[in-house]
């Protein structure tokens, strides 16, 4: 059974986090699995949104620690090299979610800790149920942050709270990480997967193009100037203007009716 499930269905490819049993901890399989769907949904042309969510009771508990805890027995000239590889190639999901020009969801629940938080965190929106708990938790071992907590901590909810979600390491609840600007919506667990379908619908039936270039336009802000984002702007805004949706777009304004946006040229 794979460690990561891979679907699609009406331009939607969901992501399945699948080692319920071990709370779907990230463990060398998931780590390869992850990178190569999350590949593989980012030049699938037929995929327009993507959906993150896990299997089981819980999103995902971090790391393996059982698997961290046999590395123990490695001198540390060896276990160095060994964990800067394995964070990287977990890594490359990270930037895979990041840079893709398509909407991708984290449907949370349960436990949303460690490595979970940040693949959360690399998500542009998030629907969370009223079970779900957050923990940053690598102060409790010992360890840094890794999956970029660091860098997308101090940007969605400051410098200060950052510090103290990362240096304490505390649990909070789906409420709290609302407060906070975390998660987008808090619905009840048995709404979870609806909510999220309907989202995800919604997104995939609006102008990808669009989207994934507003993406991009957003997730570049807080590194440019207003001078450089303003020519971005610029430079999206015409190549937006001469794709097939804009023309779709319009004409349903004036026409009075939904549009039907194919996404082609």
């Amino acid at each position: 059974m794979a460690a990561v499930i891979y679907e699609v269905r009406d331009s939607i490819a969901t992501l399945t986090l699948n080692r319920p049993e071990s709370l779907n901890a990230l463990d060398l399989e998931m780590i390869g699995d992850l990178r190569a769907a999350s590949s593989r949904a980012a030049f699938d042309p037929d995929v327009r949104v993507v959906v993150l969510r896990g299997a089981g009771e819980h999103f995902m508990a971090g790391g393996d620690l059982k698997w961290f805890r046999a590395q123990l027995a490695l001198p540390p000239q060896k276990r160095r090299p060994l964990l800067e590889n394995t964070i990287a190639s977990a890594h490359a999901s990270v930037l895979q979610f990041k840079a893709m020009e398509k909407p991708v969801i984290a449907a949370v629940h349960g436990a949303v800790a460690g490595f979970g938080l940040s693949l959360m965190l690399a998500a542009d929106l998030v629907v969370a149920a009223d079970n779900a708990y957050f923990t940053l938790a690598y102060c409790h071992i010992a360890l840094s942050p890794d999956g970029g907590a660091t860098w997308s901590l101090p940007r969605q909810v400051g410098l200060k709270q950052a510090m103290e979600i990362a240096l304490l390491g505390d649990r909070f609840d789906a409420a709290r990480a609302r407060e906070l600007g975390l998660v987008n919506r808090v619905v009840p667990v048995g709404d979870l997967a609806a909510e999220t379908q309907k989202l995800a619908q919604r997104l995939a039936g609006g102008p990808a193009e669009a989207l994934g270039r507003t993406k991009a336009l957003i997730n570049r802000s807080p590194d440019n100037s207003l001078a450089a984002q303003l020519l971005a702007e610029q430079h999206s805004f015409a190549a937006c203007g001469v794709h097939a949706d804009f023309s779709e777009g319009l004409a349903a304004f004036f026409e009075k009716r939904p549009a039907r946006f194919a996404g082609d040229e």
